[in-house]
């Protein structure tokens, strides 16, 4: 769910960098007072790499198309390194192959950065004593939280004299087409932890 380049105006644009900018400084610092920042790093880069070309993939759901997100993924797995790791990943879609948009990296960082926070929260909070609930909130909740926001931007970038039923329907059409994801994601995110418990419990340590 990226927001092409032309779609908002300049303003909302740059206030999205300045959003962005601020959430990767903080994360950034949270990261900073690990007892080993660079102990996740190869995770983070792993998981960089699989939200990059995942997200890639459209698969058509008339009216529209969706692709994977993984916010709620990166979120569970990476904790606050899920900002920069998200963030890296759309600017190398948008050089690379024109996904999204560089004029709007900013707001594409905060649709997909704010739900992957959510996501940890939701697992810091529930994760040990729910591991099963809290991993299907995780991954469906960071979906619903997406949505949420890029239809609050997409909104909020419509002209004021512009007739916005017609945009509007559309806009319901494209979140509707996105429920099959809001499940779908959550069986992923339930499924990866449920295998990485018994495999790997270490990779879930900041739980």
């Amino acid at each position: 769910m990226h927001l092409p380049d032309g779609l908002v105006p300049v303003e909302l644009a740059l206030a999205g960098y300045a959003g962005s900018g601020v959430l990767a400084a903080v994360a950034l610092s949270r990261i900073k007072r690990l007892p080993d920042p660079s102990a996740a790093i190869p995770r983070a880069a792993m998981l960089t790499t699989v939200f990059f070309a995942a997200s890639l993939v459209a698969v058509p759901v008339p009216p529209a198309s969706v692709h994977l997100m993984l916010a709620g993924l990166l979120g569970v797995m990476l904790g606050w390194f899920a900002v920069p790791a998200i963030l890296v990943g759309l600017f190398l879609q948008a050089v690379l192959f024109g996904h999204g948009g560089l004029t709007t990296l900013g707001l594409n960082g905060l649709i997909l950065g704010l739900p992957a926070l959510l996501a940890f929260g939701i697992w810091r909070a529930a994760g040990r004593r729910w591991p099963d609930m809290a991993a299907l909130c995780a991954g469906s909740g960071a979906v619903v939280a997406a949505l949420a926001i890029f239809a609050g931007f997409v909104l909020l970038g419509l002209p004021v004299a512009l007739d916005t039923s017609a945009e509007r329907v559309a806009l319901q059409l494209f979140v509707l087409a996105h429920v099959p994801l809001v499940l779908a994601e959550g069986v992923i995110v339930l499924v990866l932890l449920r295998v990485l418990r018994r495999t790997a419990p270490q990779m879930l340590a900041h739980a």
